[in-house]
C-alpha cells in the first residue's frame, strides 16, 4: 500500500521507511509540511504518518489541509508532545490515531494495520477476473490458489490493478515502484512483467497484464475481461442465441 511519512528528522524518517517497507508498503517521506501537503495531493496515500513539529508548515496546519483534500484517508499523528490538549485538538481536527514519541515500531505497524482495516475506502482487496490481491496481507491468489510474489512483483501488480483499464507507462512504473528516474538502458519493468506473467500463468501478450505497444502495460477492466471470456466460449454463446430464438 502507499504510505506517506511527514517527518523532518531524516534518521527517524529512514527508520520508519525501512520498517514499513519491510511489510511490503511503498513509502514516501516528506521532510517539511509544504512537501507533505504536495505529496498527499499527488499520491492520495492509503495512510499518512504525520509529525507535528514540521518546518514550513506545522503538522496541525498540514492536517487541516489534507482533510480538505480527503476526509477519509487515514492519518496517524506521531509526536513528542505530551499535552492532552494537543491530542484532543489533533483528534478534533481529523486525525484517526495518535502516538507519542518514543514509540515501539512493532506497535506502530500494528496500529497502521488496524487503521487500514477500519477504512473500507482504502480498497484493501483488488480483483481482476479470478486474480485477487489482498493489499493488507500482501498476498495474491488466482482461482483460489496462492501465488508467492516478491515485494517488487507485488508492488508492480498492485500499481497496475489500482489503475485498471488504463495504460501505465514504463516511466510511471519506474518512478512509482522502483523510485527510479527514467533510464533508457534499463529494462527492469519488462523483466518484472515477465516474472509476473510466469507466476500468474499469463503468457505474453497476456490476458491479465496486456502490453500496449510503445506505451506500457495495463490490466483490463472487468468489462473487457468478461467480453474476452465470452468470445472464447462460442459454443455457450451459440446455445444462448438458440434459446433466445426459441423463446421469441
Amino acid at each position: 500500500m502507499r504510505l506517506l511519512i511527514a517527518e523532518d528528522d531524516k534518521a527517524l524518517g529512514l527508520f520508519l521507511r525501512r520498517g514499513l517497507e519491510a511489510d511490503g508498503h511503498r513509502v514516501r517521506v516528506a521532510l517539511d509540511g509544504g512537501a507533505a501537503v504536495e505529496a498527499f495531493r499527488e499520491d492520495l496515500p492509503d495512510l499518512t504518518i504525520l509529525d507535528l513539529n514540521l518546518p514550513v508548515k506545522d503538522g496541525e496546519s498540514v492536517l487541516d489541509e489534507v482533510r480538505l483534500v480527503s476526509a477519509d484517508l487515514p492519518v496517524m499523528v506521531l509526536t513528542a508532545r505530551q499535552e492532552v490538549d494537543t491530542r484532543v485538538r489533533c483528534l478534533d481536527r481529523g486525525a484517526d490515531d495518535l502516538m507519542t514519541k518514543p514509540f515501539s515500531l512493532h506497535e506502530l505497524r500494528a496500529r497502521c494495520r488496524a487503521l487500514l482495516r477500519r477504512k473500507r475506502e482504502a480498497r484493501l482487496a483488488l480483483r481482476a477476473g479470478d486474480l485477487e490481491l489482498d493489499r493488507l496481507e500482501h498476498s495474491a491468489r488466482r482461482a483460489g490458489q496462492p501465488i508467492v510474489l516478491t515485494n517488487k512483483e507485488f508492488a508492480l501488480l498492485e500499481h497496475l490493478m489500482l489503475n485498471r483499464g488504463q495504460c501505465v507507462s514504463r516511466v510511471e512504473l519506474l518512478d512509482s515502484v522502483w523510485n527510479m528516474e527514467p533510464v533508457q538502458t534499463t529494462n527492469v519493468v519488462d523483466v518484472y512483467v515477465n516474472y509476473l506473467r510466469r507466476k500468474l500463468n499469463d503468457p505474453a501478450p497476456g490476458k491479465l497484464i496486456r502490453t500496449v505497444r510503445g506505451q506500457g502495460y495495463l490490466v483490463p477492466s472487468e468489462a473487457e475481461l468478461s467480453l474476452a471470456a465470452a468470445l472464447q466460449t462460442p459454443a455457450a454463446g451459440a446455445h444462448a442465441t438458440s434459446q433466445i430464438y426459441q423463446v421469441n
